[in-house]
């Protein structure tokens, strides 16, 4: 299912994400590297089946084997490390922000792309897992290397708009007969 039948597939009830989903991958003003690596680390994070079939073609064929790797692998990282900060975080006693995480993370510093690229990837992926101190973090390293707001902004609006398709497209499924 390529991204025109994905968004076919969305009902009329969805005829905003149906816009919306052509827009922010149809007309992003993104480089095709970060866009693509964007998509492809938001639907996995969005655990939608659909929404992952019928994007990870277009994007394995926009992105080198290097970045379709690491865009994988920061769904991945976040996955885990969006639980662990988040609850550390939503924990009333300070004391384990104090403990050491003893959780490997290695692809962080060497994700086998431009960092900034991968921090983008994360920090999308953070928006959908929602964990307000890993986006805070990777807001402000991609401030610091000279990313503008409106570029991050540009990563967690298809953050928004691939797990709002997701979830549509998974909620009909399972409405099926």
């Amino acid at each position: 299912m390529a991204l025109d039948d994905l968004k076919q597939a969305l009902p009329d009830y969805a005829k905003d994400l149906k816009l919306n989903l052509g827009s922010v991958i149809g007309n992003s003003e993104l480089p095709k590297q970060q866009l693509w690596g964007t998509v492809l680390a938001c639907a996995i994070a969005s655990r939608s089946g659909i929404a992952l079939r019928a994007l990870e073609p277009e994007a394995k064929e926009n992105l080198s084997d290097e970045a379709y790797t690491a865009a994988k692998s920061a769904a991945a990282v976040m996955a885990m490390n969006n639980v662990f900060y988040r609850t550390r975080h939503l924990l009333s006693d300070p004391e384990y922000g104090t403990l050491r995480a003893g959780l490997r993370m290695n692809v962080i510093g060497n994700p086998g792309v431009e960092k900034t690229d991968f921090e983008l990837w994360s920090l999308a992926v953070s928006a959908i897992n929602g964990c307000g101190q890993c986006l805070d973090s990777h807001e402000q390293v991609l401030r610091k290397a000279g990313v503008d707001r409106e570029t991050i902004q540009e990563a967690f609006k298809i953050a928004a708009v691939v797990q709002a398709v997701g979830t549509t497209l998974e909620a009909e499924a399972q409405l099926q007969p």
